[in-house]
């Protein structure tokens, strides 16, 4: 008889996927951690400073074959089909030597991640989790959650508490003091506390930045720059 995980291991769920690929995780706690990226398709959120918009809509005339997501070099809004078996076969054929993976979007938790990560955690891997907490999270208890919650986004979907209170760390992009104002609301309303919240400026600009440090210092929050942007890498 199967225990729970074999049984969610097994089972044969697939996931619609833009791109994969090994770099630097540029953001909050694992910034500098080697990192397999799995960028998931679909995402309703509509956030307006948004750069992976090319994620959002799910077309079916955009499915291709495993093989052209795997050696894409550009973005686009192309899609493939991936079991769990294919995506660890996947990262021995390409000879991935990272060992933590961050499952993103588009918006993840629109899937039941639950096996995926389950399957990669039993073969080594750790597994983070980036949503924007619209969404229930459907994760292993060992995944790492990073919650980016989107308030008032033109999708109209509100931030759930049970993303918040299931979040290893609330990472929060900022630009104006009413986005200070939002989060601080957020966690209010929701009675947040004893959480790790990283403030990321929006798109490196000079005064988003400065606020973003204003911010961490007054509340004790920590800062996320966005490596990976700076440096030049994806």
């Amino acid at each position: 008889m199967f225990c729970q995980s074999e049984d969610l291991m097994n089972r044969e769920i697939t996931y619609k996927i833009n791109e994969i690929f090994e770099t630097l995780q540029g953001e909050g706690s694992f910034t500098g951690q080697p990192s397999i990226f799995i960028r998931l398709q679909g995402c309703p959120v509509g956030c307006s400073w948004c750069d992976t918009i090319h994620t959002w809509e799910v077309s079916p005339e955009k499915e291709v074959e495993q093989k052209n997501i795997t050696s894409k070099n550009q973005e686009s809004s192309c899609w493939g089909t991936f079991t769990v078996e294919q995506l660890k076969a996947l990262f021995i054929s390409e000879g991935y030597q990272a060992k933590h993976i961050v499952i993103t979007g588009g918006e993840p938790c629109l899937y039941d991640l639950t096996p995926l990560c389950l399957a990669l955690e039993d073969i080594g891997y750790s597994c983070q989790v980036e949503t924007s907490g619209t969404f229930e999270v459907q994760v292993s208890n060992k995944c790492w959650v990073t919650v980016s919650p989107k308030v008032n986004m033109k999708g109209g979907y509100k931030v759930l508490n049970s993303a918040l209170l299931r979040a290893n760390e609330i990472k929060h992009p900022v630009a104006t003091e009413q986005h200070i104002d939002d989060l601080k609301e957020l966690l209010n309303r929701h009675k947040i506390v004893n959480k790790q919240v990283y403030i990321q400026p929006i798109s490196q600009k000079e005064r988003a930045t400065k606020l973003a440090i204003k911010s961490c210092i007054e509340n004790n929050w920590r800062l996320s720059v966005q490596v990976h942007k700076y440096i030049g890498i994806e």
